[in-house]
């Protein structure tokens, strides 16, 4: 059994260089919401030493909020933002003489995306036009899964370590109670029952069916680096090996 451990990286968090060895998978801040080229090369430079595959990490152009505010933009404007910002990965990539091997949406941009058809129709295209061997990381059963496989991409479930549900399938808003799982014993619990059970139980009680591809960590949680070690460990003693798609 394989399972791909991703997490957001350069973001202007310090825990990346601690965090890379427990992860298979590396979701690169563009400059948009966060970070910048210096930021992007220093992450790749990580990712190269700890055979971590390179993903780029595209969101709204909102450094103040951190890309988790939702923005109105029209279709054109949504194909543009995900481009240039891919654009910014790949040339960076091909500096480094390396691959850009995923794209993973950002913030409010993925959260918008997992509830509207044709926003992620219109992200899927973008990345699909710039480079169709691109793997696209999209919210577990949601239409940016759908949408992008109808496109012919090759697409990964994402699924949350500590993350809470909603009875629909989407993550709980941040802007709620209990949208983050804070204790490292719950989001173990939760992935565990994602894996063996291919369930999840929402915020409300109920349980809903969900498909884990692959699973999202962040570094701005109550100790990451801890956290991404014992995940790590566990996934391995229950016979996961931890590879990129």
């Amino acid at each position: 059994m394989t399972i791909d451990l991703n997490c957001d990286m350069g973001e202007g968090m310090p825990n990346d260089a601690a965090i890379m060895p427990y992860i298979s998978s590396a979701n690169i801040a563009c400059g948009y919401h966060a970070g910048d080229e210096a930021t992007i090369r220093a992450t790749i430079d990580l990712c190269l030493t700890y055979g971590v595959a390179i993903g780029a990490h595209p969101g709204f152009n909102d450094k103040k909020n951190f890309g988790r505010v939702p923005v109105q933009l029209t279709a054109d404007e949504l194909y543009q933002l995900v481009w240039k910002q891919l654009e910014i990965m790949e040339t960076i990539c091909k500096e480094r003489r390396v691959k850009l091997h995923h794209v993973k949406p950002h913030g409010a941009l993925y959260n918008m995306a997992a509830r509207d058809k044709a926003m992620s129709n219109t992200i899927a295209q973008a990345v699909k036009d710039f480079n169709p061997d691109l793997v696209y990381y999209g919210l577990s059963g949601s239409v940016m899964v759908s949408e992008a496989r109808v496109l012919g991409l090759k697409t990964m479930h994402e699924v949350f370590a500590d993350r809470t549900y909603q009875a629909d399938g989407t993550l709980t808003p941040r802007s709620q109670a209990k949208a983050l799982i804070e204790m490292s014993e719950d989001a173990i619990n939760q992935i565990l029952q994602m894996l063996m059970e291919n369930s999840v139980k929402a915020i409300n009680g109920g349980v809903i069916p969900i498909k884990a591809d692959t699973i999202c960590i962040h570094g701005d949680g109550k100790h990451p680096v801890e956290f991404a070690r014992q995940l790590n460990n566990l996934l391995k003693m229950k016979g996961f090996k931890i590879l990129p798609p």
